[in-house]
């Protein structure tokens, strides 16, 4: 009861602060997929040129949105947050405490459908299209053009809209002739009659969703392109979203073991195909939580996907990934190419005999399945712990539980 006085009294302060601040432009980020690197995006170039702040990476949005608008100053000109949803009607929740001048929508896919959640597709709709909904007549749109399920919002907006992707004809900012490498990811920018050269420290092709987001805000604020290219420039993986790091058994890791969804996971493992490397290629992939009825499918569709891959392993992690290993069977991988391990100490002894010292090794997996107790087991350290689904948010190898 105290918690929840504390924090309906935070966010009326919050309410107030806000209004005080009025030099402060609200960028808002909404979407299933990609939030926390857009808004990284938005802030590396909007600070090239206006003092910017955004939300917390670690705090749910609930708390993150009080707290960030209270650490406003004077002095500073933009603040970037994420409007986090996984459940109806929190959106309104959101909007009542700030609503953005400039809103970004990342895209939509099954993540939260579950009944516990959202529930359905048509429910994440309804509630992304809301932060939309907000903008002033004034206020600017920037939306995902590549998504199907995105398009359609702009026709009922009373704001300007603007469309990134990768298709020139239906984007006002795309990219093409795309590269990852180990350093970051190229790829060449073109807006109006124009184009540019674009480099960024994050490793993905799917990045590029999130740079061409920061690209369009950043022009909308009159930065220039110099002042874009070094903002995105400046931009390096966050640990465990796609970061190179040394891997365990002397392989080179390619860590994505914080968040799981359909999109991240196909972008991961996509990215796993494109980095240029003459070593063998290792998937071990936990369970994608928050499905709903369409769990099953969906890990399906993994398994189909690291088929269609140069991949030369492929590990499956908890019950629902075994559907995605028998996917991957039947799409072609054969059966000395596929393990599937019920739990994390599991899909440590198939690693064990299958990992060799320069293979590319990708781990991805839901901060609630904590996949990085797989690389403590194979650094030596000992791990008890079975759980399939943890709700500890601290790291593994601070737990007391782990041993």
């Amino acid at each position: 009861m105290i918690k929840k006085i504390f924090h309906r009294t935070r966010r009326i302060i919050a309410k107030t602060w806000l209004k005080l601040n009025r030099q402060i432009t609200v960028i808002g980020i909404t979407g299933s997929y990609g939030k926390t690197n857009t808004a990284r995006a938005i802030v590396q170039v909007l600070s090239e040129k206006f003092k910017t702040i955004q939300t917390d990476l670690n705090l749910d949005t609930n708390y993150n949105l009080p707290i960030t608008l209270l650490k406003i100053r004077p002095w500073q000109q933009k603040v970037v947050l994420e409007y986090g949803v996984d459940h109806l009607g929190e959106m309104d929740f959101h909007l009542n405490l700030v609503k953005p001048q400039i809103a970004v929508l990342t895209g939509i896919n099954p993540t939260h459908t579950d009944e516990e959640h959202l529930g359905s597709m048509a429910n994440i709709i309804k509630e992304k299209k809301k932060l939309l909904l907000s903008l002033p007549k004034n206020g600017l749109a920037i939306l995902n053009g590549d998504d199907p399920l995105v398009r359609p919002m702009a026709q009922s907006l009373q704001a300007k809209v603007v469309f990134y992707g990768t298709d020139q004809k239906k984007c006002d900012f795309w990219a093409e002739k795309i590269k990852v490498s180990f350093k970051g990811t190229t790829f060449l920018l073109g807006y109006k009659d124009k184009k540019a050269t674009i480099k960024t420290g994050l490793i993905g092709h799917h990045f590029v969703q999130d740079c061409l987001a920061a690209v369009a805000v950043g022009f909308h604020q009159n930065l220039n392109l110099q002042q874009i290219k070094n903002g995105l420039k400046k931009l390096k993986p966050l640990l465990g979203r796609l970061s190179i790091e040394k891997g365990p058994l002397g392989s080179i890791l390619l860590n994505d073991s914080l968040r799981a969804n359909p999109a991240s996971t196909l972008a991961g493992l996509q990215t796993l195909a494109d980095l240029p490397t003459k070593s063998r290629r290792v998937a071990v992939l936990g369970e994608m939580g928050e499905l709903g009825d369409s769990a099953e499918i969906e890990h399906q569709k993994i398994g189909q996907k690291v088929a269609e891959l140069p991949i030369d392993f492929f590990v499956g992690v908890g019950p629902l990934q075994k559907l995605a290993t028998q996917q991957a069977l039947v799409s072609g991988l054969k059966k000395e190419q596929v393990f599937w391990a019920k739990d994390v100490l599991g899909a440590t002894m198939v690693l064990k005999k299958i990992l060799k010292k320069g293979d590319l090794f990708y781990l991805k997996g839901s901060r609630l399945k904590h996949m990085e107790r797989i690389l403590l087991a194979l650094q030596g350290k000992k791990v008890n712990c079975k759980v399939n689904s943890c709700h500890f948010y601290s790291q593994c190898s601070q737990c007391s539980y782990l041993i």
